[in-house]
């Protein structure tokens, strides 16, 4: 997994890489000019000319070409040849001695290196590295040996086994240390880019706010029978104009929609079930039902009313054909959650309460009427149903059920330019959702004869 949770991270670490590149690059320079390399002038320039080489090459990378893990590998390959040229310098280029002047400014070099590699926080990098330098390190203690002993077997093992090899181990270490804690960042990294992806995927259905509260909480999203309200909102015709329509116009008519409906029913607490097409349903009371559900549904259903009114007289006052929504909304028991389908899964809502909801929203097209609700919905309301032009429909036949039920619904006026009024629960006063949901006065609805 090469991408960032936080790409601005991945900068920084670039700039501390660079940095310590050239730290790297002056220690060099500062050891070849204190001079000290008897026989091994020649290879030292080598590796300073041919480190700022490289170091310029990675620089020009990372800032032309981010991203590139093949090239990162080459140039830490390249550095770790190069740290191999230091160590033939010293142990191998000349006489043969017990002594190697492997000198803590020598060594300095391969450990800043090493962390400069670390600092990418890529174990394959810090492995990469480290193997290259810790095999040339021990190839080379390892020919010093044999040109030293006799054919007594303890010489060869008293040549190999002096403080140059202790120098080795604690390099062997370092590079351990470094490439667990590259390990252990590459797991939490994993695990907050699976946290994000999951919290982006929540945000499809939840609430910010409930997003927030269920990545806290932790709290199990298993299928769960509970009791909810229901809501379907359509758009009539749209798929005459998705006929007609450009790509451009499809597209850019379906977002505008998506954005407005998702973000009212997010706003009043509740919970995007899913898109089907031009069709919303969403659910109040998953994950977390509560005493308001029913009262926050209708706000919510009230609201759109007001907010699709709004977008279908823009959209046709600049040309776009008269899209009129349709809602339907109702309350009952629903076995909602997380459905596990294998390759898929979903948060989704099944049940009688979810078909009726459906159908509520089909008789509202046929009614012509933008929100249909049940009086199942009703009778949860905590507070009087909203003051409005309901009218009520007793014993309303619902296609596909056998048992009729009661219903309320609103009016849809326009005038003679075609521009929808806004219903008449309207109070003339600027009103929040939640206050037109807890308006205590009942209206009086005239009863109008069964469908």
């Amino acid at each position: 997994m090469t991408s960032s949770l936080h790409p601005q991270w991945a900068f920084a670490r670039e700039i501390r890489s660079i940095i310590l590149r050239f730290v790297a690059f002056a220690i060099l320079v500062a050891n070849f000019l204190l001079g000290g390399y008897e026989g091994a002038e020649g290879t030292h320039s080598i590796v300073v000319v041919g480190y700022l080489i490289i170091s310029i090459a990675a620089v020009a990378t990372a800032r032309y070409i981010p991203g590139r893990s093949r090239l990162k590998t080459l140039f830490v390959i390249l550095d770790a040849l190069l740290v191999t040229l230091i160590l033939y310098a010293h142990i191998l280029a000349g006489p043969v001695t017990e002594n190697h002047n492997l000198t803590t400014t020598s060594l300095v070099v391969a450990f800043i290196l090493l962390n400069q590699a670390g600092l990418q926080l890529e174990r394959r990098l810090v492995f990469v590295f480290s193997g290259i330098v810790l095999i040339a390190w021990v190839a080379m203690l390892a020919i010093t040996a044999v040109s030293h002993h006799t054919a007594d077997a303890m010489s060869l093992l008293a040549s190999f086994f002096n403080q140059d090899l202790g120098l080795t181990v604690s390099f062997g270490f370092t590079a351990s240390a470094i490439y667990l804690l590259a390990r252990d960042h590459d797991r939490t990294r994993k695990e907050a880019l699976r946290a994000d992806q999951r919290r982006h995927n929540l945000s499809r259905f939840f609430s910010p706010l409930i997003v927030s509260e269920l990545q806290e909480r932790g709290e199990a999203l298993g299928l769960e029978r509970r009791n909810a309200a229901i809501m379907f909102v359509d758009l009539r015709d749209f798929t005459g104009f998705a006929e007609t329509a450009t790509a451009r116009e499809l597209a850019l008519v379906l977002a505008e929609y998506r954005q407005l409906v998702s973000q009212t029913i997010f706003d009043h607490g509740g919970t995007v079930d899913k898109f089907i097409g031009d069709g919303v349903m969403a659910v109040f009371g998953q994950p977390r039902p509560t005493e308001d559900d029913a009262d926050r549904a209708l706000a919510c259903a009230l609201d759109l009313v007001d907010a699709l009114n709004d977008w279908r007289n823009h959209g046709v006052r600049i040309g776009y054909p008269a899209l009129d929504a349709a809602i339907g909304l109702h309350y009952g028991t629903v076995v909602g959650g997380v459905l596990d389908s294998g390759c898929h899964s979903e948060f989704t809502v099944i049940g009688d309460a979810v078909n009726v909801a459906q159908r509520l929203e089909t008789l509202a097209k046929s009614l012509d009427s933008p929100l249909v609700i049940s009086s199942d919905l009703v009778a949860r309301l905590r507070g009087s149903i909203p003051n409005a032009t309901w009218i009520s429909l007793n014993s309303a036949a619902l296609s596909g059920r056998r048992s009729p039920i009661d219903v309320w619904y609103l009016l849809r006026a326009m005038d003679s330019g075609g521009i929808e009024h806004v219903p008449a629960y309207e109070t003339g006063v600027s009103q929040t959702a939640r206050q037109r949901s807890a308006f205590q006065s009942c209206p009086t609805a005239p009863e109008v004869g069964t469908a």
